[in-house]
């Protein structure tokens, strides 16, 4: 069921599962039936949780949250990314990059990047193009001179890209993963009192 809500289909399922596609069908369809939904795509916007899980205990303080009009939104949680060869990305973002691996599974792995997780997506032909990701880091220039040492392919230096009023600089270098798509190291650097 889970599989339907993240937009697979019944043959990306099967093939995820090691199982027959007609096992899939048979299963979302009793899913379906069960939950009393009209269709797929309806199974795929169900709001409901297993019984056993996190998220149904906390269902009440959620529906606290969402009652209350001036409830904003957080820390982004989770950014995702497709990828050609999950192994050679698992490798890099972990091994070159030094993000803290969570864990794997199939071809999906993830990755801590600070309190936000990084999802990788192994997809087979061409990965697609994707938003930049940017790293923040307290020294640009340690980090671009470190990952510059563990073959990182960076497109120039570190350069400042603006300078706040209050004399605050935005500074960034640019680099890029083993597909060649773009991502960023960031660092604010405050004046001197």
């Amino acid at each position: 069921m889970d599989f339907v809500r993240h937009g697979l289909t019944n043959a990306a399922i099967a093939k995820r599962r090691s199982i027959s596609l007609d096992a899939v069908k048979f299963h979302v369809a009793n899913a379906i039936a069960k939950l009393g939904l009209a269709d797929r795509r309806a199974l795929r916007h169900w709001r409901g949780a297993p019984r056993n899980g996190a998220v149904r205990r906390a269902k009440k303080l959620e529906e606290d949250a969402m009652a209350t009009p001036t409830q904003q939104f957080g820390a982004i949680g989770q950014i995702s990314r497709t990828v050609r060869d999950i192994k050679k990305a698992e490798a890099w973002y972990g091994g070159v990059l030094g993000l803290r691996h969570l864990y794997t599974f199939g071809n999906l792995a993830f990755f801590d990047c600070g309190g936000t997780r990084l999802y990788l997506s192994g997809e087979s032909g061409d990965a697609a193009p994707e938003s930049v990701l940017y790293f923040r880091v307290p020294d640009i220039a340690a980090k671009h001179s470190e990952l510059a040492a563990r073959g990182v392919e960076f497109k120039g230096a570190p350069h400042m890209i603006y300078r706040h009023a209050d004399g605050t600089e935005e500074w960034m270098a640019f680099f890029v993963d083993p597909e060649g798509r773009p991502l960023a190291l960031m660092s604010q650097v405050k004046p001197e009192a």
